[in-house]
């Protein structure tokens, strides 16, 4: 098509993508825009429309992104001939839409700046393009708005990785950058005489700041530029463009590459006065919320980047530290709690251990860091008391969107994060103190549901939030809160919150001398709050655990009586109003007390829990096959699972496998007529996976009898569950030689059915599940019974199918494969595996070069950026077993790859890491290299294909084995 009539249609396309009342037709004009982005006729296309002076506003837009795109990605895409027409061409559009439209003089700006970023300074001419760029703001001052605009962009793309450059010339062009740091400072400088500019300026000066290069403190604390930003700060024209400059200073004084706070003192000095002379305008009624949002964020800034200087508690330190109180104490949450990072951070140098400054002897030291946490005392009590009344419901909470409530939810995790930092200062049991005198003066004005419950719900959850610092035999302050927990009205959110703190005060009652008096006092709480509300519910049952696990020994006094509350929560007639989940932690908890009794009152006790769930299963099955056969899924698994969490939490081995073995019947039926419904299997597997790590081999004759079945139904119905069952039962029995006859059978059935399955990539990512679970049994048989696995007949046929599967998208099931052939290559490191070293190099030396290939093109594109730490070590395992005859196959596999993806350097870094890190180097620097070679060949979409087209991950090129 010609060039003309590509406009043409360009035109039209997004005439109908704009304009067009259909929206399939506006669909498919979209799609169409997108697949011309991608061709190499947009760039003349592009160009021509955006010289086009009858080109509409969206043509303008969408050319301007387009070439900004192709810049940014397809740069190689040109002959190298082409580089000074574009660029020329560049700069006559940033000459011609220097007054706008802005959304398109940006994406020019940042084309030019990409374009600088893959063309080396010597091959850009004029010094590079800062010089550049001063030539022609100088040559043509009518258009230094559009040039201001590209001095802006300029160091952001150093470090936009949407631009498809190597890293190698990355690096080069931060160097530029930074070694033209001067002229553009100077440039600036010299702008800062046109008024109307001054805002663009400061912002410029701001994005070159973010290099963090080097310039003395001294310098900029009399530079003009700094000066202009500091005494700007009241300015209201200027004042945004002004803190972004101030707040890059702050970061630029701490940063290491700039030199530190040491080197940086003199600007500091001059920074600070300056910005605390604002701390009255926090309280300045006239400003604006985002005036002070502003403001607000350079006290943030300070107390971030110098904490260290404020941590020693001097008179200065301290008036940043009043003003960053003033800051948490304003009522726009998003505003106070930009502090909260800096009372963390100041909390852990208070706090922490190693105390990194010298005082000399450790009497010192530890004199120094007493001095400074009684400094800091007084502060800490004032924000506890700040920050506690933001966690109060709104008035409106009932009417709050699904949006609102997160929100408020996270502003009270943030409120009990900063809560608990205190509680690191000043200890859990002041923290309580300032804590419940809000919540005695709360509760007073609570005395019926119709009253304000609100204070006293967030005043308990701020006690709740401290929970973990709380001396656990605190006398002075917990007994009152447990008293007055009984008396509050039960309105249902209060409710929660007071079932949550008896939860998360279980260590109390368990250890402090009035704790278990208090015991049937809250477990009436408790039940209250099980029959209340679906919310109250859940946490009722969640104390209800927690209590139960911390005081099981005392409460195995009390058996009858739990299993009471159980029965009547569990079993009552539609009082307990928490869901299924919820009721599993009651399970959990009469478990735990269980696990404390002796073994005959256990196995009666496990009995009688047991019969609980046993009854409602028996009548299902009693109702025939076709009963159990129609039943919906969440019918049984609401039973099996609690199934689950029996044969989990009670610990007494034999009186478990009893029971399993009392059971299988009931099992055995479910797993006969239910084997294809996914859900209950995996209810009912789960409940078998506990049963064998409780029981061990206790379990006899029963675990025999339901490897026998699921063996069977896997080959039937495939379900994945059965893998990771068995790869259960291969962790503890793999080392018994009684048990190795039929394990063996069983793996080389359940292997031999799973190759079969998963045939080609298509199978892996149509059954994933099936991958995960098969791989991760293959790599429990390598740790547990190599001497079944390793000379088994199914071992070479799984490696092979291993191969096919390793680039499936799927994360768990590629992680799962990648670690069982990390684990074949690291056999040696297992004292079981060695002796089988022969028999894994007769499989693994034939396949070596395409497992290496495949790994090759998985770390280049073949699976996604995240996978990298795992299939690198992979490469690294296999490089180590291998030695040389590894690095070959290496060696060979990334010379498939054309120059024009990957040039010759970059290989030899790549395998010289590789080579490093085989022969002992630390491991994490063979990440460097190979996250550089996965960034050049992921650089854009046609390197991508053709390094994948190079190394064809999907071949597998099988050398037969004779």
């Amino acid at each position: 098509m010609q060039s003309t009539e590509l406009q043409n249609t360009v035109k039209e396309a997004l005439n109908a993508l704009y304009h067009y009342p259909d929206d399939a037709v506006r669909m498919q004009a979209d799609r169409w825009l997108q697949d011309f982005q991608r061709t190499i006729d947009a760039w003349q296309v592009a160009d021509n429309l955006l010289h086009d002076a009858t080109s509409n506003p969206e043509t303008l837009i969408f050319c301007s992104q387009t070439l900004r795109s192709k810049v940014q990605r397809d740069f190689e895409e040109l002959p190298s001939e082409a580089f000074r027409q574009l660029r020329d061409s560049l700069n006559n559009l940033l000459k011609k839409f220097h007054k706008g439209p802005a959304i398109v003089r940006t994406q020019i700006s940042i084309a030019v700046a990409a374009l600088a970023v893959h063309v080396p300074a010597e091959d850009w001419g004029d010094g590079g393009i800062v010089n550049w760029l001063r030539d022609g703001m100088n040559a043509h001052p009518e258009y230094i708005p559009g040039f201001l605009e590209l001095l802006t962009v300029l160091p952001e793309e150093a470090f936009n990785y949407k631009i498809a450059a190597r890293p190698e010339r990355r690096r080069q062009f931060e160097k530029e950058l930074t070694s033209q740091m001067e002229i553009a400072l100077n440039i600036l400088t010299a702008c800062l005489s046109i008024s109307e500019l001054k805002e663009e300026v400061l912002e410029a000066f701001a994005s070159w700041l973010r290099l963090k290069h080097g310039i003395p403190g001294s310098v900029l604390a009399t530079h003009p530029l700094v000066l202009t930003a500091l005494s700007s700060l009241n300015c209201d024209i200027l004042s945004e463009a002004s803190v972004n400059v101030v707040s890059e200073l702050i970061h630029y004084t701490a940063s290491g590459s700039s030199g530190g706070v040491s080197v940086q003192m003199p600007l500091i000095q001059v920074i600070v006065p300056q910005v605390m002379s604002l701390q009255a305008q926090l309280r300045d009624s006239s400003k604006d919320d985002e005036d002070v949002k502003a403001i607000a964020r350079l006290f943030a800034d300070m107390g971030d980047s110098y904490v260290e200087l404020i941590a020693t508690g001097s008179n200065e330190a301290m008036m940043i530290v009043n003003a960053l109180l003033e800051v948490a104490s304003l009522p726009e949450f998003d505003i106070a709690s930009m502090t909260f990072n800096f009372w963390h951070n100041l909390q852990v140098i208070l706090t922490k251990r190693n105390f990194d400054i010298s005082f000399g002897d450790e009497a010192s030291i530890e004199a120094e860091r007493n001095r400074r946490l009684q400094v800091f005392r007084q502060s800490y009590e004032s924000l506890v008391s700040l920050v506690s009344s933001r966690v109060q419901y709104p008035d409106d909470y009932q009417n709050l969107s699904y949006e609102d409530l997160k929100e408020f939810k996270q502003t009270r995790y943030a409120v009990a994060d900063v809560l608990t930092d205190a509680a690191s200062v000043l200890g859990g049991d002041t923290t309580l103190q300032i804590l419940y005198m809000k919540l005695v003066e709360a509760v007073s004005s609570c005395r019926n549901e119709q009253s304000e419950w609100r204070p006293a719900e967030a005043a308990l959850f701020c006690i709740r939030a401290i929970s973990n610092y709380v001396s656990v035999v605190e006398a002075n302050v917990m007994p009152q809160v447990m008293d007055l927990l009984s008396k509050l009205p039960h309105q249902p959110q209060l409710l929660q919150t007071v079932c949550l703190i008896v939860g998360a005060y279980s260590k109390w009652l368990d250890a402090a001398p009035s704790g278990f008096s208090k015991l049937p006092l809250v477990i009436d709480i408790l039940m209250s709050g099980m029959r209340t509300s679906e919310d109250s519910a859940a946490a009722a049952a969640l104390a209800f655990r927690h209590i139960c696990d911390d005081c099981r020994k005392k409460l195995c006094a009390y058996c009858k009586q739990l299993f009471h509350i159980y029965y009547t929560a569990v079993n009552g007639e539609g009082s307990f109003k928490g869901s299924a989940e919820d009721s599993l932690h009651l399970v959990e908890a009469l478990s735990m007390v269980i696990t404390e009794l002796p073994p005959e009152p256990a196995k009666d006790a496990l009995e009688e829990l047991c019969s609980s769930v046993v009854t409602p299963l028996q009548e299902v099955i009693n109702q025939g096959p076709e009963v159990l056969e129609k039943k919906h899924a969440r019918e049984l698994t609401v039973y099996i699972d609690r199934f689950a969490y029996v044969f989990r939490y009670v610990n007494h081995p034999g009186a478990v496998a009893d029971a399993v073995h009392r059971l299988w019947p009931i099992f055995k039926a479910i797993f006969d007529l239910r084997a294809w419904d996914m859900r209950t299997m995996e209810s009912l597997c789960r409940a078998c996976k506990y049963a064998v790590r409780t029981s061990g081999r206790f379990m006899g004759i029963t675990i025999g009898a339901m490897l026998e079945e699921i063996q069977g139904l896997y080959q039937q119905h495939h379900q994945p569950c059965f893998l990771y069952l068995s790869s259960e039962v291969i962790k503890i029995f793999g080392s018994d030689p009684s048990c190795a006859s039929y394990l063996k059978n069983m793996i080389e059935a359940l292997f031999k059915h799973t190759t079969c399955l998963l045939t080609s990539i298509k199978e892996f990512t149509r059954r994933p599940d099936i991958g995960d679970d098969c791989f991760l049994l293959a790599s429990r048989c390598i740790r547990y019974c190599p001497q079944l696995f390793i000379p088994s007949s199914i071992f070479p046929a799984l490696v092979d199918c291993a191969m096919i599967g390793i680039t499936v998208q799927h994360r768990e099931a590629s992680n799962s494969i990648l670690t069982f052939l990390s684990d074949i290559f690291d056999l040696a490191k297992s004292s079981k595996g060695e002796q089988f070293l022969s028999i894994r190099d007769s499989v693994i030396i034939p396949r070596g070069a395409t497992i290496t290939r495949i790994l090759v093109a998985a770390l280049t594109g073949a699976l996604p950026s995240s996978r990298l730490e795992t299939v690198a070590y992979a490469l690294l395992a296999l490089t180590r077993a291998y030695g040389m005859q590894a690095l070959e196959w290496a060696k060979e596999s990334v010379s498939l790859i054309p120059l024009a993806a990957v040039k010759e350097v970059e290989r030899i870094r790549f395998l010289q890491a590789l080579s490093d890190a085989a022969t002992g180097a630390d491991v994490n620097v063979l990440m460097i290299p190979v996250e550089e070679l996965s960034d050049v060949c992921r650089r854009n979409r046609t390197v991508q294909e053709i390094v994948q087209g190079a190394l064809k991950p999907l071949e597998l090129n099988l050398v037969p084995v004779p």
